[in-house]
Order: C-alpha cells, then sequence, then structure tokens
C-alpha cells in the first residue's frame, strides 16, 4: 500500500516524499486508517517496524485540519532519548507543515527547564514527554491540557518496566474524558491488557508478529567461557568488517569494564550507561548516528531506546534473561529490509536460558567454532562466593557445641 492512498494532507505528504518514504510497512497499514477513523488503538509492535509513522502520520494529518490546536497531542515515552527520537522524527514529517512540537524530559539544567515552561505555556502541537518531567509541569499548574484530541503512550510496556503506572494514570486524571487514545507496546503482557482496559475506550487492536526477528540477520552463537569472551571480541573487531556495532551486557559494570579493556587495546568504543550526564549520552549517540564512533556499549536501555540505521552488527555479550529482549537487541540491525549480524556469547550458566530464545524464536542458532588460539586458552575455575541478600547485613556466629542431657 502507498502512502499517496491515504490522501494525507499535501505538505505532510510532501514530507514524506523528501525523506524517501513510498510504501507503508504492515503496520503503518493496519495503524493508519484506524486512527483516522478516531477510534482507540491498543498495538502490539517491536521497534523497527515503523510504529512511530504509524501513529505520527495520521494524528499529524489530523492537526492539520483542526480548529483547536493549543496541545492538542500527548506523547508519552519511558525515556529521554526516546523522546528526542520522536520528536526529531516529528520535525521531519512536518518540514513542509507549521506543525510545532516539544520535548519534555528531565536530566537537563535549570535553562532547559524554563524554555519547556515558556513553550508549553504558548502552545504546541505536540508534546513528546516523559512522564515523571510532565507530572512535575502539571502539578505545578504550568501545562493545561484541557483541549487535548490525542493522547499516544509509545512502548508502554517499557514504562510499566521502569515503574511509571501510577505516573501515567495521574497523568490521565488531568485529561478530558473525550479524546483519542493510542496504546503501543512490544509486548502485550497482562499489565498491558489491565491498563488498556482502564484508559482506552472500545479499542481496535492489531498484533504485529514480535516473536520472529528479521530475516536479514544473520544470527550466531558461540558457546564459550566468562574468561574468553573479551578475546573474541577484539578478534571479531581486528577484522575491520563491521562499520557500526552495538555489544550488550547485562550491567553497568560489565559495559564500563568492556570499554576499559577496549580503550587498552586501542579499539575506539564508548560506554553508554546510566551514570553519565545527559550532555555525555547525548553526545556518544550522535557520534554513534554520524559513524564517527563505530562502537557502542550498553545495557538494555539501548534495545529500545535507540533509532540508528545502518548497525550491522549487535553482539549480545550476555543472553537476555528475557527472550523478547533478545529479539528487541538484534532488532537494531537489519532493518528497513538490510542486512545484519547478531552474534551471542553464551556461557554454561545461560546454556537454558538460550534455549528459551530458541524456542521463542522456533529456529536453532548456528553455534559456531571458536579460533583455535581462544579455543585453546587456559580456563582458571574460580568457585563463586555466595552472598548475603542485599538489605540484610549476614553475622556470623560461632558454632555452639550442644549442651549435655540431663
Amino acid at each position: 500500500m502507498n502512502f499517496n492512498d491515504f490522501n494525507f494532507n499535501p505538505d505532510l505528504y510532501e514530507g514524506l516524499m523528501a525523506m524517501g518514504y513510498k510504501s507503508a510497512t504492515p503496520i503503518q497499514e493496519q495503524a493508519i486508517p484506524v486512527i483516522l477513523d478516531h477510534h482507540d488503538l491498543i498495538a502490539c509492535a517491536q521497534t523497527g517496524t515503523g510504529k512511530t509513522a504509524s501513529y505520527l502520520l495520521p494524528v499529524m494529518d489530523k492537526i492539520s485540519k483542526a480548529a483547536v490546536r493549543h496541545n492538542n497531542t500527548l506523547i508519552l515515552a519511558p525515556t529521554r532519548e526516546l523522546a528526542q527520537q520522536i520528536d526529531l522524527q516529528v520535525e521531519a514529517l512536518a518540514y513542509f507543515t507549521n506543525i510545532s512540537s516539544l520535548a519534555v524530559y528531565g536530566g537537563g539544567d535549570g535553562i532547559a527547564y524554563e524554555q519547556q515552561k515558556r513553550s508549553m505555556r504558548e502552545g504546541v502541537d505536540i508534546i513528546i514527554a516523559t512522564p515523571g518531567r510532565l507530572m512535575a509541569h502539571l502539578s505545578s499548574g504550568v501545562l493545561k491540557l484541557e483541549h487535548l484530541q490525542h493522547l499516544i503512550l509509545d512502548e508502554a510496556d517499557r514504562m510499566l518496566d521502569m515503574g511509571f503506572y501510577d505516573d501515567i494514570i495521574r497523568i490521565i486524571s488531568y485529561l478530558p474524558k473525550k479524546r483519542q487514545t493510542l496504546l503501543f507496546s512490544a509486548t502485550m503482557a497482562p499489565k498491558i491488557r489491565t491498563m488498556a482496559g482502564k484508559i482506552l475506550h472500545e479499542p481496535k487492536q492489531i498484533t504485529i508478529s514480535i516473536a520472529k526477528p528479521a530475516e536479514g540477520i544473520d544470527q550466531q552463537a558461540y558457546n564459550i567461557h566468562d574468561q574468553q569472551k573479551q578475546a573474541l571480541l577484539t578478534e571479531i573487531f581486528k577484522s575491520d568488517q563491521y562499520k557500526s556495532s552495538i555489544i550488550f551486557a547485562s550491567t553497568k559494570e560489565k559495559v564500563k569494564a568492556l570499554y576499559k579493556a577496549f580503550k587498552g587495546l586501542g579499539i575506539k568504543a564508548e560506554a553508554f550507561h546510566s551514570d553519565l550526564g545527559q550532555k555525555e549520552r547525548e553526545d556518544i549517540l550522535l557520534a554513534f548516528k554520524n559513524r564517527r564512533l563505530p562502537i557502542l556499549i550498553g545495557t538494555d536501555v539501548l534495545s529500545r531506546g535507540i533509532d540508528v540505521e545502518g548497525i550491522d552488527l549487535v553482539i549480545n555479550y550476555d543472553v537476555p534473561g528475557d527472550p523478547a529482549d533478545y529479539v528487541h537487541r538484534i532488532g537494531r540491525t537489519a532493518r528497513a529490509a538490510t542486512k545484519g549480524t547478531a552474534i551471542t556469547l553464551v556461557n554454561g550458566r545461560d546454556k537454558r536460558k538460550f534455549d528459551n530464545i530458541e524456542k521463542l524464536i522456533e529456529k536453532a542458532v548456528p553455534r559456531m567454532p571458536l579460533p583455535e588460539s581462544i579455543a585453546a586458552m587456559e580456563i582458571t575455575h574460580v568457585e563463586e562466593k555466595k552472598t548475603p541478600h542485599k538489605g540484610k547485613k549476614k553475622v556470623w556466629h560461632k558454632k555452639k557445641k550442644p549442651k549435655p542431657s540431663v
């Protein structure tokens, strides 16, 4: 289906053509008519399917024809990075229109906060916000949303995972009951259905398969010891075969350790984690998008919070515990019908996790042989120390001899 079949506003359509978009993706083909017909919608679609444009295009078309446009649309996103990316996409699509947008998120300085307040007082067409920062503006009385026409929740499952449920419900209490609500989620967990039942009115439902990675991804796995992992990565990046790569690790401590190891070996990479300041994170993402940075190392925050074309390699340094996270991670490559490679390093503890992933994707991922030099490495077996549960101080008592019976 071509975009001209939707009969969009000519200026909006011109922006689409300038960006090189001609044919709708499956989620766009199904969601756009539903949204144009003013129905509430719950859509299950993973990142990389074109879901952002599937709600932006029809909503922007309706804004261009709206009589009242002051704070017309609110888009909630789980992270500042995603909010920024959505805002950039609005700006690109709206290039030939007079539709305005504002990204509202925390982490900036006082000047940024005041700029957000001023823009909201003046009124914009589309506000893209993280729940916590938006709630602060609503509570202060700066932001008024009595004329809101559209509420969109992007990556709703991620927002609930991050503990934003209460903020979302409070935000909705400030909105008019007569509105169109669109909920997009990569998974359809029971908690998503429960929330949808509370905030949507007779919604249409669309599900785009999320269990299968893109056909263009060459999936590979290595059975490997933890002590061999860094050596294998060094070998992979020595070849200079990959121009844009993401490495996912399970914790920010591993992210930092891997970055330090790469730096010592002269491999150009950056670590992306929550300890970085907002400006640092933005600079790193910009360098990665502009191809000045070839390797980005991060946790699962990156698997949904980054939207960069042309990534040709994804490495799972650790096997994710949730099989759906595997799909999200490797979905950073082979986007828009391109090719890419996904490599997963599977240690002995993670074999069961990887079995569950293969069940989900209904495919056996080929096991690759380790290079001889790495396979021959001497492995030191270290017994893991058991540590007490967090929050409880471990107290060691000297064992007493039992008292003699009387």
